[in-house]
């Protein structure tokens, strides 16, 4: 009996310690997942709080930092009505935390709003930058798990992970998440309504209203974000109709029709909302004239259900694009609009290994039958606003399409539900040729260009604008000419939002002299019409920092 009983024993123990050795890996799987998750995000944000730390305002950035202190100080919507207010309201938190001091009776045009600001009023730029910033860095890497997220629950865990890897090396997402823009912003708010609207196939009542405060958010923060809204509709009203499978037809359609409703009136909620915080009374008055549009775009302008400051800046939006701007592509300078810059432009700024996984990423959507129900979700979306960006007349850079390195970026992790050796080996390389790329351009992220177009210190030859310098290096070209030459007299083409005497740059402008002097030059200068000086050299190209033009 008792020699019974030790054998149940030895039993029992040895049945104890199979299943500890078998919870031990599960374990480890479980928290292996979260690991890697942190670990990419933890290099995003390096990355972006080092770059944001390293550059100068860029065109964009003062004004709307200034306009965020604005709003902070109860000045109101005076400024910047091109852009609703949630963006700068983001950007506001950080401005809070550096408290500037703020000209409350600058009364100025807006083009000196932000240089007041930074430069005029005893504020140290490179704080003030910098907290402004961290707000968009911290919103990039939330986007960042809603590319996870969504991929993991379209084709598993491995995909999510891929997805995640390719989106924290991204160089335009790095590039424009360190900065304080609104592009970023509005992308991601449009991958979350998308991933709410996916989700909603199975909860339609919790997440089509959430899917419209995020559509919503995107509308309050640029409206470049137009376009989607009757495509995110549909997307809710064909989310609700494959919920209801059970029931009958004209029950279904009336659901269906009402998701997509419910859709655009929860948008439209966060819009005036994000006015309303601002200002609860809704005061408007523009520091500058608001342009007359007509025809078309005028009637769709005043049909708009927003405030009158929305439809004002719309106004000046329409306004722009009748500009004639000057664009430069492949070494060719022109004026006016071509259909071709944003592929172009994208086929010099996306990683090699990116655009392979793009490519790859669509095909498995449409070929991998239990994908087929996720197309419509990324890839219409990211058609219809690419198309609209290419119908711009601002050919100023890859800035203006930032969907796609989200949409399509998890479009790319669904490669792996292909289960073959080969779809799985050939992501995980072009996946890792993607992180090398992104990595030897630390932290001259802005100016990246693949491999096949020379690599950043030669983005400068085939673009120009946000998509190779943007006015960030004032700070290094200061270093290097102290380093370098400090007894020379130095002359400037710079074009940017900076002041050069605030970080030490004493230069003078040689257009319409002839110098022999040092002359850093802006690319985005020598690529257009003005006259490039003698021994000029072009900075903000790359990791050279300063390169003879």
């Amino acid at each position: 009996m008792t020699s019974e009983q030790q054998t149940v024993l030895d039993a029992a123990d040895g049945s104890r310690s199979r299943d500890d050795e078998e919870r031990q890996p599960r374990t480890a799987r479980r928290w292996l997942v979260p690991l890697l998750v942190v670990v990419l995000l933890a290099q995003m944000a390096a990355v972006m709080v080092t770059t944001a730390v390293q550059q100068t305002p860029t065109i964009d950035e003062p004004v709307y930092v200034a306009t965020a202190a604005e709003y902070l100080h109860g000045q109101g919507i005076r400024y910047n009505p091109e852009h609703p207010p949630l963006g700068k309201l983001v950007i506001a938190v950080g401005v809070a935390i550096a408290d500037p001091h703020v000209d409350t009776a600058f009364d100025g045009p807006q083009i000196d709003l932000g240089p007041h600001l930074l430069y005029e009023s005893g504020n140290d730029p490179w704080r003030l930058m910098f907290w402004g910033r961290l707000p968009v860095i911290v919103l990039t890497l939330l986007f960042g798990l809603v590319v996870f997220a969504f991929a993991r629950e379209l084709a598993g865990t491995a995909a999510g992970l891929a997805a995640l890897a390719l989106y924290a090396f991204s160089p335009d997402v790095i590039a424009h998440g360190s900065l304080a823009t609104l592009d970023v912003p509005t992308a991601g708010f449009l991958l979350t309504s998308v991933w709410l609207l996916w989700r909603a196939r199975v909860r339609p009542r919790r997440y089509v209203p959430l899917a419209g405060l995020a559509l919503g958010a995107a509308l309050a923060t640029k409206m470049s974000a137009l376009p989607a809204v009757p495509v995110f509709m549909g997307l809710a009203a064909l989310s609700v109709w494959s919920a209801c499978r059970d029931t009958v037809t004209r029950r279904r359609l009336l659901r269906a029709l009402a998701a997509a409703a419910v859709t655009a009136v929860a948008a439209i909620a966060v819009v005036w909302a994000s006015y309303l915080v601002v200002d609860p009374r809704l005061r408007w008055t523009s520091q500058e004239p608001v342009p007359v549009v007509h025809g078309l775009r005028g009637t769709l302008v005043d049909l708009l259900p927003f405030p009158q400051a929305y439809a004002d800046g719309m106004r000046v939006q329409f306004h722009f694009e009748n500009y004639p701007w000057e664009g430069f592509l492949f070494g060719r300078v022109y004026t006016g609009h071509l259909w071709y810059y944003l592929p172009a432009a994208l086929l010099v700024k996306t990683p090699l290994g990116l655009l392979a996984l793009w490519a790859a990423g669509a095909v498995a959507l449409v070929a991998v039958r239990r994908l087929r129900p996720a197309a419509p979700y990324l890839l219409v979306p990211a058609g219809v606003l690419l198309a609209s960006a290419m119908t711009g007349s601002r050919d100023f850079g890859t800035r203006y399409t930032l969907f796609l390195p989200m949409f399509l970026t998890v479009a790319a992790g669904c490669v792996l539900a292909v289960r073959r050796r080969w779809a799985t080996a050939g992501t995980v390389a072009l996946v890792l040729f993607v992180a090398v790329s992104s990595l030897r351009t630390f932290p001259y992220y802005l100016p990246y260009s693949n491999e096949a177009f020379g690599g950043p210190a030669r983005t400068h030859l085939r673009l120009h604008d946000s998509n190779v310098d943007w006015g960030q290096d004032l700070g290094r070209l200061a270093d290097r000419l102290r380093e370098r030459y400090p007894n020379e007299r130095i002359w400037l083409v710079y074009k940017g939002s900076g002041v050069p005497t605030a970080y030490g740059i004493e230069a003078s402008d040689p257009r319409g002299s002839r110098s022999t002097s040092r002359s850093p030059t802006s690319t985005s200068s020598s690529s257009g019409t003005e006259p490039t000086p003698p021994r000029s050299y072009a900075f903000t190209t790359g990791p050279s920092v300063i390169n003879r033009a």
